[in-house]
């Protein structure tokens, strides 16, 4: 068994790259907060299709769109949970289950859903590309 101090120094390919200078992940969370308030503003926007198209606002289809938007203002505060990213998804859910009631809504919701599933995409490419250590910040001068 050998001490601490005897221990050989590591190789410099063993050794895990070095963490960028701006940690991408952190402006990530701008980038979902930003899309949260975009997206809540297009649902709170399509009320006047459900009170044209749907029971109208003060049915529980108006009453749905409402709790969603408010829903996505107040998730803008908590990205940090791990809890939040399933719970964007299941506002998204929530959305498309509109597709029998007012079909606009669910459009909404299938249009911020693929916007959503391209912005993952961005970020595990970028965790992939940081892990590897090829992100311009990474990168000797």
């Amino acid at each position: 068994m050998s001490e601490a101090g005897d221990a050989a120094p590591e190789s410099p390919e063993s050794q895990p790259s070095p963490a960028p200078a701006k940690d991408p992940m952190k402006s990530f969370r701008g980038i979902m907060a930003g899309t949260l308030v975009m997206e809540s503003i297009a649902v709170a926007l399509a009320l006047p299709v459900v009170a044209k198209l749907g029971g109208g606002v003060a049915s529980w289809q108006g009453w749905t769109v409402i709790a969603v938007a408010v829903a996505m203002l107040l998730l803008c505060g908590a990205l940090r949970r791990a809890w939040a990213i399933p719970a964007v998804f299941a506002l998204h859910v929530v959305l498309l289950a509109f597709v029998v009631a007012v079909p606009a809504i669910a459009i909404i919701g299938m249009l911020f859903l693929a916007l959503w599933l391209w912005l993952f995409w961005l970020r595990r490419d970028v965790a992939r590309r940081m892990a590897e250590g090829r992100l311009p910040s990474q990168q000797s001068p």
